[in-house]
C-alpha cells in the first residue's frame, strides 16, 4: 500500500516543479507523458470532466469571498491508472471545505461497472478522510478509540460530490480496491496550494 504516500510525494512535487517552471500543472504533466498514451488519456478525461483551465485553477468567489483552488494528481497502481481533480474552498479564517472531486480511471476492462464505481468512490473518500484527520491515539499504552463513534472518520456532511468515469479499454483488468486512494491527498494538497 505504499502507493498512497509515494503518490502524495511524487504528485505534490510534480506541482512544485510545474510552479517553478511557470506551467499549468495539468499541462506540465501531459508534456511529461508524451510516450504514455493511457496516462495521457486519463489526464485528458479528468480535465474535461472538471472543465480544467488554468484560469479556473484558483480564484476568489465574488459572492462569498471564498478562495477556491483546484489540484490534480495522477497515480498508477495495482494495474490501474487514476487521475483526480480536487476542488476546495477556503474561508478568511482558513477553514477548508473539499467541494468536489472528479476521477478518471483506466483499469483495463471493467467487469462490473457498479462495483467498480463504488470501489473508486470509497477509495477516494477513505483517502480524503486520512488526509483530513484520521488518527489513532494512545493513552497509558492503550488505544483511546473504541469504535466509529469516537474515531475521526470523514462524516457524510463533510463528503464532497464525487464523479467517476472509466476509460473504455481492452487491457486486462486492473485493481480497484485501492487505486482511487493514492491521488487524493496530493490533489487535495495541490488544490489548497492553489487556493492559498
Amino acid at each position: 500500500v505504499a502507493h498512497s504516500w509515494q503518490g502524495f510525494f511524487v504528485e505534490s512535487f510534480a506541482d512544485e516543479l510545474a510552479v517553478a517552471a511557470g506551467r499549468d500543472p495539468l499541462e506540465f504533466r501531459l508534456a511529461l507523458l508524451a510516450a504514455q498514451p493511457r496516462h495521457r488519456a486519463v489526464l485528458e478525461r479528468v480535465a474535461r470532466m472538471s472543465d480544467w483551465t488554468p484560469d479556473k485553477r484558483r480564484g476568489v468567489d465574488a459572492v462569498s469571498g471564498l478562495r477556491r483552488g483546484r489540484g490534480v494528481a495522477l497515480v498508477a497502481s495495482f494495474g490501474s491508472i487514476v487521475a483526480e481533480v480536487c476542488e476546495v474552498a477556503v474561508d478568511a479564517a482558513g477553514a477548508l471545505r473539499v467541494e468536489r472531486i472528479w476521477a478518471a480511471v483506466d483499469c483495463g476492462i471493467v467487469v462490473n461497472p457498479d462495483t467498480a464505481q463504488a470501489q473508486v468512490e470509497g477509495g477516494i473518500l477513505m483517502g480524503l478522510s486520512a488526509a483530513l484527520g484520521e488518527r489513532i491515539s494512545f493513552a497509558a499504552g492503550a488505544v483511546e478509540q473504541g469504535n466509529f463513534h469516537d474515531y475521526p472518520l470523514l462524516r457524510i456532511s463533510e463528503a464532497p460530490r464525487v464523479e467517476v468515469q472509466f476509460i473504455a479499454s481492452r487491457e486486462p483488468p486492473g485493481g480497484l480496491g485501492e487505486p482511487g486512494t493514492p491521488p487524493v491527498a496530493a490533489a487535495l494538497a495541490n488544490a489548497v496550494f492553489a487556493a492559498t
